[in-house]
């Protein structure tokens, strides 16, 4: 059912908006999206309108349910959408690619985030997020009880965040690729905390598993989130042909090749200026530390000059002193 690249090229020189369109892009990003399009290569999930489009809570509550029951390890269900305008530490819209914030049955709250590019200072942004979801939820359940609330109506909180490109602190770990965190005591006290988080670099995962057997269902998920290339695919396939439904509403919704244009370039507005605040963190974070660098130099020079000074005022004063001896 695929269309082949002349067909696609075709309708796209046929449309006026489209060819612009098309014209507008850079080359390798055209031959990307002649490749998915076309079915030689697999659609990358990770763009947030193809990720809501297959695991949409709203009209495909399964599918996400599924994945993150195997993710935490018990059987969660969806009951609504929550939305996700909370207040930031900073303005973060354009360095995240999907973030769905969702209610579970047992009034958990979970945030699952995709990152194209990971932020630097993860543990710390997570960590404010995660704290900014879990007073969203004390506040929502406070209106809601009004003189009846207890603490003991807060849920869990999970933070999910999958990478495409993870931060440097993950490559310390070059063959893990799930990361969970929680908060513990020293002593063996337990205590319900609440906030709990999930990190996947799905580029370890990548490098993990090519050409190795695909070891459990969350791993296959794994797979059709970040895998494209169609020997891949056909692995999983083989493997879990559930994928195989999921596969055919992908390259269903690639028959239209306006809409999926209209997605595409989309998702290369918001890599591009991922990209660019990504480069525009790194860079700041060059030269901070390059000024904290000049610091040290400057005190260490400062101390210098004040050694220099006190062994120049040491020597004038002997100088005094031979001269006073002299004059005798």
């Amino acid at each position: 059912m695929l269309k082949t690249r002349s067909q696609i090229m075709e309708e796209i020189i046929q449309n006026h908006n489209l060819s612009d369109m098309f014209a507008s892009w850079r080359k390798k990003q055209q031959e990307e999206f002649l490749d998915f399009c076309s079915g030689a290569r697999g659609v990358k999930l990770l763009y947030d309108s193809f990720f809501k489009e297959i695991l949409n809570p709203e009209y495909a509550a399964e599918r996400l349910e599924e994945f993150l029951s195997l993710l935490l390890g018990q059987q969660v269900k969806i009951v609504q959408i929550l939305p996700n305008d909370s207040v930031r530490i900073a303005d973060e819209g354009t360095l995240l690619i999907t973030d769905i914030v969702i209610e579970l049955e047992n009034g958990s709250i979970a945030n699952i985030e995709v990152q194209k590019i990971g932020y630097m200072f993860p543990g710390q942004r997570c960590a404010c997020y995660s704290a900014d979801l879990l007073l969203r939820q004390y506040k929502r359940i406070r209106d809601k009880k009004e003189g009846q609330f207890s603490y003991k109506n807060i849920r869990d909180v999970y933070t999910i965040v999958l990478y495409e490109k993870s931060p440097a602190e993950f490559k310390e770990y070059p063959t893990i690729y799930v990361h969970r965190a929680e908060q513990k005591t020293d002593s063996g006290l337990e205590l319900e905390l609440l906030q709990k988080y999930i990190f996947i670099p799905l580029d370890i995962f990548k490098e993990n598993q090519h050409n190795k057997p695909i070891r459990s269902k969350l791993d296959a998920w794994f797979m059709f989130l970040c895998m494209d290339e169609p020997e891949e695919i056909i692995r999983l396939i083989e493997s879990y042909p559930e994928f195989r439904v999921l596969y055919k509403e992908i390259y269903e919704l690639c028959q239209n090749t306006e809409k999926v244009m209209g997605m595409f370039s989309k998702e290369l507005l918001e890599l591009d200026r991922n990209t660019v605040q990504y480069m525009i963190d790194d860079m700041q974070d060059t030269i901070n530390g390059q000024q904290d660098t000049i610091n040290e130099q400057k005190s260490l020079l400062k101390q210098k000059d004040d050694i220099l000074q006190q062994q120049t005022d040491e020597i004038t004063i002997l100088k005094q002193q031979l001269a006073k001896l002299q004059g005798k």
